[in-house]
Parts: C-alpha cells; structure tokens; sequence
C-alpha cells in the first residue's frame, strides 16, 4: 500500500512537472511572439511616419512653390498699374503745361484788348461829352433841365401805368370781397339771420311812467351802462312814452334783461349793486325755466332716459325760432307726426320720437359755437350717450348724409311736414302756393319735358323727361341747367334738389 502510494504521488510529481514545464514553455513562446509582432508594428508604424514625413515635405514645397507663383503674379500686376499710374501722371502734366500755356496767352489777348478797350472807352466819353453839348446847343437846354424833362415825363407816364393798375387792382380787390363777402353772410345767414329776420329782434317794457326812465338811466348813465354790460343787450330809451325798447342778438339774453327790468322797475330800487343782483337772479330763473320746459316737451312727446344737458338744450328751444315758428313748438310737432308715422310703419316709435325732438337741437348751440346746426347737433348727441339710431337720424334729416334707416327717413318726412304746413312758418299761402308754381313752371320750360312736380314744401323738383328724347348725359347737364335757373330767378330759403327720372318701358302683347 505504501508502495502505491508513493508511486501515485511520484506520478503526480512527474505530470505536475511535465504540465509545469509545457506551460513554461508555451507562456515563453508567446512571449517570444509578442514581440515579434511588438517589434513588426514598431517598424511598420516607423515606416508610416517616416512616408508621412515625405508626404507633408511634398505637400508644403508644392503649396510654396504655389504663393511664390501668386505673389510674383500679383508684384507684376502691380508694377503693371505702376507704370499705367506714371504714364497718366506724365500725359497730365503735358495737359497742364498745355493749358498753362494758353492761360498765359489768353491773358496777354485779354491785356492787349483791355487797352483797346480803354482807348474806347476815352474816345466815347469824349464823344458824349461833345454830344451833350451839341444837345444843349440844340434844344437851349441844360442837362439839368433836360434831366428835370425827362423825370416829369417819366412820372406822368408811370403815374398813369399806376392808375391803370389800381384801378384794375380796386376791380380785383371788389370782385374778391364779393366773393368771401358772400361766402361769410351765407355763413352768418346760416347761423343766426333765421332768428334775426322772422324774429323780432327787440323786446317793449312797459313802465308805469316816463319819470322812471331817468332812474333807470341813473347819474351820468351808471345805472343803463350797468344793466347792458350785466345782460349784453342794448337799452333804448328815447321819445317812446312809457316804454324801454331791450335790443338784443340773443333771445335768451332778451328775456333775462325783459325779467331784470321789469323787477327793477316794479321794486323801485335801481343802482349798479342792485342790478346785478336782479340780473343772477334773472338768470337763473330763466335757467329754470329752461329745464322745466325741457322736461315737459319730454313728457308731452313720451320718452324717456334724456341726459339733463340734453333737456337744458331742449328748453333753450323755447327761445329759438325759424321762420317765425317756434323751434321747441315745432320739434314736438316733429315727434308727434313721427311717432305717428313710425307706428302705422310697424317701425321703432321711440326711436323716431327721439330723433325727431332731438333733429334741431343743434340750433340751440348756434348762437355759441362755429358749425351748423346738424352738426352741433350730431356732436351733442353723440356726447351725452344717445344711440347710434338716433344719431344718424339727427344726421339724416337735411340729406347731409343718406338716410340708412326706416326711422331717419320718418324724420324728415315729419320735418318737412311740420315745417311745410301752410301757417306754420310766416309765408302766406298765397305765396306759397306761387313759389311751389314757380318752381314748376321753370322746369316745365326746358324741352323734353314730360311732368314735373315740387314736393316737400318746394324743397325738391322732380322732373320725369321722355326717354326718346333726352339721353342720359343730356338729363344730368338738364338738372344742372334747371337748378342754376332757379338760383337766378327764384328766391327761398334753404336749398331746393332738383331730380330728374329718365325711365324706358318696353311692353308687347300676347295673342
């Protein structure tokens, strides 16, 4: 047992050696290997580089050779715009000394023929000096008095160019005064000559003696002057018995000085202190009276929501007229007939209403502010929050913008009818009526002709022609022709539209 024991270890021993030994071995030949191929990689690797080398040595001789070969390119261009740049500065010293040369010439030409030139110069003045005399030897004159001659000839002669000239200036200056002269009255007309025309423009107080017009009057006129600048109208105190005409542009102001007067006049008591007094409480009972007419013209028509301003201006109506017709009368008129309009139309009876009351309230504002009375209207409205609607009714009412809606056309219609009634305004139906027949007697008188009718109290003509004979360019240049027609021979207030209906029918029958 022992025996085999120890033959299996030497066993072992001898495969541990033989293992040991084949592993030494292999682990020595791989090393061996390794670097071999260590030593192959290092060469290979040399060998790259040292071609690398080469390589970047070739690449940067030829990139030298290259920018040898553009830098003496670029030299020989240089030396080429060199030589061109010497050539022209050689050919322009030629040119100036060429013309240096010829300025020199042509200064001594010029010196030579300015001596001539003096010779000249010298023998003329001789010459004059000789004529003047042979002219005072002639004419018996001296030059001074031939001198005095000729300066009242030349201003007898200027002073009639002058005359000429102003007169045609003078005929210049009138026509353009005219001009503007018309244009400012048609403006001033538009504003205010309504009220001053068919308005009376005084105002009577009464007074109960004619010893009261001296207290009035007062010491050295204290008391008038104080009354007129206190109201702005004018007192007139003359032969008149027991009465003071009031003067005034302004109905408003009228009245306050009517109130104040009248106060004055019934207390007794007249002084500068005193009148002042009398005249704020004057104004502010006309105020008063103002609002309270306002609101019961917006309670007789029925509507509601009016901004306060609104209703003052209302009210300030009640002192405006137009053609003799009260503007606040005629405003609710205005409401009334639309409201009635807008309901039998099945349209907005409020908004008609409004816009009726509403469509002169400018002419409130006329007296105190630029612009006509629609636009000052506009403006207000459009201030204190009114609708759109009612806006443009106000707007529409004198054409000056197209009517858009049912209820701006009601507007006008009921317009021209309060304002067309006969009696409403201060023209007799007389007049009327020869004014409307006027008005279609001109139109009647242009050929191709076939109706013609004045609506809307004569402020349109309407003009059917026959369509065989009267083209279309031919019916425009006729409602030219008739509208300048009724300017030079018709007077009216306002404006007057002339419309002319060309209509074609073609009609067949069937059998």
């Amino acid at each position: 047992m022992e025996t085999a024991a120890i033959s299996n270890t030497a066993l072992m021993v001898i495969f541990g050696l033989v293992v040991g030994g084949g592993g030494a071995f292999t682990w020595s030949y791989m090393k061996t290997q390794r670097l071999e191929a260590e030593k192959r990689l290092h060469e290979a690797l040399s060998l790259k580089s040292r071609e690398a080398e080469q390589q970047l040595v070739f690449q940067g001789k030829a990139e030298a050779l290259q920018q040898r070969s553009d830098l003496e390119r670029e030299l020989s261009e240089r030396r080429s715009e060199l030589t061109r740049v010497e050539s022209r500065l050689e050919q322009r010293e030629e040119d100036l000394h060429r013309q240096q040369q010829h300025v020199a010439q042509q200064e001594q030409s010029i010196a030579s023929k300015q001596g001539v030139v003096d010779a000249r110069a010298e023998e003329l003045q001789e010459t004059l000096v000789r004529q003047g005399r042979e002219l005072e030897r002639i004419s018996s004159m001296t030059s001074e008095e031939a001198r005095r001659y000729l300066m009242d000839k030349l201003h007898t002669e200027l002073s009639q160019e002058q005359a000429t000239m102003i007169r045609q200036m003078e005929q210049e200056t009138r026509e353009t005064s005219e001009r503007k002269a018309r244009s400012i009255l048609s403006q001033a007309i538009q504003r205010c000559a309504v009220d001053h025309v068919c308005e009376a423009a005084v105002t009577v107080v009464s007074l109960p003696s004619d010893d009261m017009k001296g207290r009035i009057i007062g010491r050295e006129g204290r008391n008038i002057r104080a009354l007129e600048a206190a109201t702005g109208v004018e007192l007139i105190i003359d032969d008149t018995p027991e009465a003071v005409v009031i003067s005034g542009f302004d109905p408003v102001r009228r009245e306050i000085a009517r109130i104040a007067l009248e106060t004055l006049v019934a207390d007794g008591r007249i002084s500068p202190t005193r009148i002042e007094e009398v005249v704020t409480r004057a104004k502010q009972e006309v105020e008063d009276r103002m609002k309270e007419d306002g609101e019961q013209a917006i309670l007789d028509v029925g509507i509601s929501g009016v901004h306060p301003e609104i209703i003052k201006l209302i009210g300030r109506l009640r002192y405006r007229t137009s053609y003799g017709q009260n503007i606040l009368l005629h405003s609710k008129e205005v409401a009334y007939l639309a409201g009635i309009i807008a309901a039998e139309l099945k349209a907005d009876v409020d908004v008609a209403k409004r816009g009726a009351l509403l469509h002169d309230i400018g002419k409130a504002l006329t007296h105190t502010m630029d612009g006509t009375h629609t636009a000052l209207g506009v403006e207000a409205a459009r201030k204190y929050n009114e609708s759109p609607r009612v806006i443009h009714a106000i707007e529409a009412h004198h054409n000056d913008v197209m009517p858009e809606t049912v209820e701006a056309v009601i507007v006008q219609v009921a317009d021209a009818l309060s304002a067309a009634r006969p009696g409403a305004r201060r023209e007799p139906l007389e007049t009327h009526v020869k004014r409307m027949q006027k008005l279609e007697d001109i139109a009647k008188s242009f050929t191709g002709i076939e109706r013609c009718f004045a609506i809307q109290a004569g402020r349109e003509v309407r003009v059917m022609v026959a369509p065989d004979k009267v083209s279309d360019a031919e019916a425009a240049a006729l409602a030219r022709d008739i509208a300048k027609r009724i300017e030079s021979e018709m007077t009216y207030p306002g404006q007057v539209k002339v419309t002319v209906i060309r209509e074609s029918r073609n009609s067949e029958f069937a059998k």
